[in-house]
């Protein structure tokens, strides 16, 4: 018979050597349970804050000073001059036309990117395993192209005399050129000189460059999917289409939401490939607020507090965009 008198008096089981009689926490290493996922954060965020955080508030500071070479070369100390800069870049029409080819350019290229991606990404889940895999070999190549070499890449494309998008389109048919574009003869254009036209290219390098991630984000979205939901709607007879819209988009939701939050980010700041396809901070008609705080900060005389303020400026537009966004997300989710 078992010896009842060995259990505790309030019914439970014995006691184990690993099992606390007192009701306070348990420890490990000396810390309470509860605080190790914070301890194990700190190596994290002393590497966000030494990389991320003291360069955005040294900006910040910056963006209230006068900050020129006599400051930069330590003959004078900075000087605290308040909302001056602020003042500046605003009466300034080169800071609008940089807002608006800032924006514009982000709608174009984070609609683009994201329709272009998701149609391949669609794509490469019908093919087979062999050809999917060598399709996101392929276009990964060029998502592994630094900024600055897809610069040079369609710079080279599209340069005015030895540019192969001129050769191309000479080859096309007059007719058929004049009709789609109003002219027969590309010998010599000067793709990268007007503001519209650098800007097409722009587009171009960037969705060109960018699409990969995107397609392979999605592509393991749909991994994640059960087959069975689309068995389901092909019985009843749903077209590709209303397939995509009733069950792939739905539940790609959470994907897209990171993916159109990244897009806006990367593109609102693309910097590296507009220097090198205009050269320099030369076309004012064609900064973006990247650019134009680049030249106020660097072009001489160096004016870095208003080239600090620029950027800002720009830190608060993505951060309202992008929690502005994320908000309406949370409010479609709730409902």
């Amino acid at each position: 018979m078992t010896d009842t008198s060995t259990l505790t008096r309030g019914g439970g089981g014995p006691s184990s050597p690993g099992r606390r009689r007192s009701g306070r926490p348990a420890k490990a290493g000396g810390l309470p349970v509860w605080s190790i996922p914070y301890v194990l954060l700190i190596p994290g965020l002393l590497v966000i804050g030494a990389l991320l955080l003291y360069p955005m508030v040294q900006v910040a500071i910056i963006a209230f000073q006068k900050v020129g070479l006599p400051q930069i070369s330590g003959r004078k100390p900075a000087e605290w001059i308040g909302t001056e800069n602020f003042t500046r870049i605003f009466d300034n029409e080169i800071f609008w036309t940089a807002l608006r080819n800032t924006v514009v350019f982000a709608v174009l290229t984070v609609t683009l990117t994201l329709v272009v991606g998701t149609a391949v990404g669609v794509l490469l889940n019908k093919l087979g395993k062999k050809m999917s895999t060598l399709v996101i070999v392929g276009i990964m190549f060029a998502w592994a192209v630094p900024p600055v070499a897809q610069g040079v890449i369609w710079k080279w494309l599209f340069d005015a005399e030895a540019g192969i998008i001129n050769w191309a389109l000479n080859l096309l048919p007059n007719w058929l050129s004049t009709l789609l574009f109003g002219r027969s003869d590309w010998t010599g254009e000067p793709w990268l000189n007007d503001a519209w036209s650098i800007y097409l290219v722009l587009i171009i390098t960037v969705v060109w460059a960018s699409f990969p991630f995107i397609a392979v984000s999605v592509l393991a979205g749909l991994k994640g999917i059960p087959s069975e939901l689309y068995e389901a709607a092909r019985v009843d007879g749903a077209s590709a289409w209303r397939t995509f819209r009733k069950i792939t988009l739905p539940l790609l939701r959470p994907v897209f939401a990171v993916l159109t939050v990244l897009s806006i980010i990367w593109d609102f700041k693309v910097f590296s490939q507009l220097y090198v396809l205009m050269g320099g901070p030369a076309n004012r008609e064609a900064f973006n607020l990247s650019m134009y705080s680049y030249a106020e900060a660097f072009r001489p005389p160096p004016k870095m507090g208003s080239g600090a303020a620029i950027a800002l400026v720009l830190t608060v537009i993505l951060l309202v965009v992008t929690a502005v966004y994320v908000r309406q997300l949370v409010k479609q989710e709730d409902m």
